[in-house]
């Protein structure tokens, strides 16, 4: 009886061994996050896209009662210069720095016009507004609050919404998917209403004030006009014009429309039936890609969307009763679809991806590491990979920048669109937290591929930043150290900048990128540089006050005056490994900020860096709680956008991705467990994610 005993709890093992073993299933895992919708929603859209182009949706599943924008990588429009004005005229200022002259890109006093035309141009534009227009049956144009059992489904696993409503009674359902590769939509509308001519699609393109900051949809009131170049039987070709760029539309449907055109809008009018099935393609140029139906646009999104989640990592909290690991779960699956439609493309994303058109739809070099760095840890490369591609295109611009300004090697710009220049602005000037990135992200791509070809791939970014990282620092002739002095703006853009002095996250990012810079030449057998070597030995060291880290050396009345905005303290020992950190000062360091930091004035990747940072001191609980909070900084709707900035807030998508992988797939000298990060009471299951430095 002990003997059979024994046999059955071995084949129980070994069967629970087995069932821990077995991959997990990723359609099951993305498919009980699908999304689902009963209201409308005047704010936050639902959307379609694939990186480089994404459509914004009301709870029609177009944009009918909402104007959302339709964004693409490629859309930017440049406003004519001021009168008697050019680019070569442009000075910026001169700031003491280090005893010397230096001049920066900030507003230049003579010519404030051009000033605030380079900040504003070149600007991202909203494409287009596509959207149903119904009547109802006494006649008038229905408006959202006509619209009676709203349902809007997204099927994340096919990349297509489904939206259902009735008017009068009569139902309304509108499928909406985008091309995978294609800058190109396509919609099935069934309802009576079609039949009864109470139902039209119509096409605007939006306007353009390309001197409002917050340019969101665009200019609704005054549409842009639309000029007919090619027509046929079943399709429309329009181009609106703005100043010398660009927008095409192809309009084609499968069904019997008639193309109806004024001046400032087009109607798709059908002829007969209860359906209406079309494609919209957008381009440039006028070639709008394939001229392919419908049908074949669902078919590709259905095909493409599957093999995204099959790539790469997962990570599936299935098996855990904690309450909180459902929502983090969610969180991290609406994430990963947010960030593939507005994340994946050419270029490095603004901050609100291509859901809303914030700073003139410029891209911030600093957020690029909450931008970008998942995609190495989730083991996706060929998204990862464009990171390199954008910093090859812009390693003449930093390099010319460090020349101008007299410093070594590649000074990274901070805000800038697709012709990489820089805004002109103090922040944008003197923020420095960037310059390290492109060490980090190399070193993250050697780790995962550790070959000749990726040292080759990286050498001569490396080089230059490692270059600018040890020409920046002022070494003191009676100390010998070498320190980080004004002028400079640090993570936290919340200290003045002639005075901000040895800063502690920029201090020890510093060592990283210098150290990192140092293996990585080694690796190639070549010697380090000696001026990289000399910094990194005499680097001035974390600034400590009553116990804990500092904001920056000798700040005063930080924990009262300036425990606000970004805790860049916490980052030195989680989003960073630890380099010249003392732990016990860390952890004290931690606590504090916990205790003190006025967390309703932070951004929304200040939460994933808490978390991280409270992984790698052993506190799992609160790293959870940190990731699964609901504060006004860090939340996430229904559809997955994120607070924490200007809305949807990417960089606390992106930020909790990287967290959650490292807290899973361990980070350099984690604890010997499986999934360190979390409680050891969770069931963590995990695939193809990577260590974190």
């Amino acid at each position: 009886m002990l003997g059979a005993r024994i046999l059955l709890l071995v084949l129980l093992f070994a069967v629970m061994r087995c069932c821990e073993a077995r991959p997990i299933d990723r359609r099951a895992l993305v498919s009980r996050h699908i999304v689902r919708l009963t209201q409308l929603d005047t704010e936050h859209p639902l959307q379609v896209g694939n990186g480089e182009f994404a459509y914004g949706m009301d709870i029609t599943g177009m944009q009918s009662f909402v104007p959302f924008n339709t964004l693409s990588n490629w859309g930017w429009h440049t406003s004519p210069l001021p009168p008697g004005e050019t680019p070569d005229e442009f000075k910026g200022q001169v700031w003491k720095t280090a005893g010397r002259d230096v001049t920066y890109p900030m507003p230049d006093p003579e010519h404030p016009a051009l000033s605030e035309w380079l900040a504003a141009n070149p600007h991202r534009v909203n494409l287009a507004r596509l959207g149903l227009r119904i009547r109802t049956r006494d006649g008038r144009t229905a408006t959202a609050a006509d619209l009676t059992e709203t349902l809007q489904t997204l099927d994340l696993w096919a990349g297509v919404v489904t939206s259902r409503f009735r008017v009068d009674g009569d139902w309304v359902t509108v499928k909406t998917s985008c091309h995978p590769r294609e800058d190109l939509l396509a919609f099935v509308i069934e309802s009576p209403l079609v039949q009864a001519g109470r139902l039209e699609v119509f096409l605007k393109a939006p306007g353009n004030n390309p001197l409002q900051f917050a340019n969101f949809v665009g200019d609704q009131d005054h549409p842009s006009e639309l000029k007919v170049v090619k027509r046929s039987d079943r399709a429309l070709e329009l181009v609106r014009h703005l100043d010398s760029d660009d927008t095409y539309y192809r309009l084609g449907w499968q069904t019997p429309l008639t193309a109806v055109e004024s001046a400032r809008e087009v109607r798709l009018v059908p002829a007969f039936g209860s359906k209406i099935v079309f494609t919209c393609g957008f381009s440039p140029t006028g070639a709008t890609g394939p001229q392919v139906g419908a049908t074949e646009v669902f078919a590709a999104s259905r095909k493409a969307w599957p093999e995204f989640w099959k790539s790469g990592g997962a990570i599936d909290f299935s098996g855990t009763k904690d309450p909180r690991a459902h929502e983090l779960e969610r969180r991290v699956v609406l994430s990963q679809y947010l960030m593939k439609v507005n994340e994946s493309g050419s270029l490095w994303p603004q901050e609100s991806g291509l859901v809303n058109n914030g700073w003139y739809g410029k891209y911030h070099m600093e957020m690029v590491w909450w931008h970008a760095a998942h995609w190495a840890l989730w083991n996706r490369w060929p998204v990862f990979d464009q990171s390199v591609a954008q910093y090859k295109k812009l390693l003449p611009i930093a390099v010319k920048r460090a020349s101008d300004e007299g410093f070594d090697g590649a000074r990274w710009p901070k805000c800038i669109g697709p012709n990489g220049v820089e805004w002109p602005h103090e922040i944008h000037a003197l923020l420095l937290w960037q310059q390290p990135h492109p060490i980090y992200f190399a070193q993250l791509d050697y780790r995962a591929h550790p070959t000749r070809t990726t040292l080759e791939k990286w050498k001569a970014i490396v080089g230059d930043t490692a270059d600018f990282l040890a020409s920046l620092p002022v070494k003191d002739p009676v100390t010998g150290r070498f320190n980080l002095e004004p002028p400079m703006v640090l993570m936290s853009e919340n200290t003045a900048a002639k005075v901000t002095r040895n800063p502690t996250f920029e201090l020890a990012y510093w060592r990283f990128g210098l150290r990192a810079a140092c293996d990585w030449y080694r690796r190639l057998g070549l010697a380090p540089k000696p001026q990289w070597l000399a910094v990194l030995k005499d680097l001035a060291p974390l600034p400590v006050e009553d116990g804990v880290y500092e904001t920056y050396q000798g700040i005063p009345e930080m924990w009262s005056q300036y425990n606000f905005e970004h805790p860049g303290l916490t980052g030195v020992f989680g989003m960073l490994p630890g380099d010249g950190v003392d732990r016990a000062t860390f952890s004290r360091t931690f606590d504090r900020v916990l205790q003190s930091w006025q967390f309703n004035r932070t951004w929304g990747w200040d939460f994933p860096m808490l978390a991280m940072a409270a992984a790698r001191l052993g506190h799992v609980e609160k790293a959870v709680d940190l990731l699964t909070t609901k504060n006004p900084g860090f939340d996430f709707d229904a559809r997955g956008l994120a607070t924490g900035g200007p809305f949807p807030y990417f960089p606390s998508n992106g930020g909790l991705l990287y967290a959650v992988a490292m807290m899973a797939a361990g980070w350099d000298g984690a604890p010997h467990r499986h999934a360190p990060g979390f409680p050891k009471e969770w069931k963590v299951r995990v695939e193809q994610i990577g260590v974190a430095p």
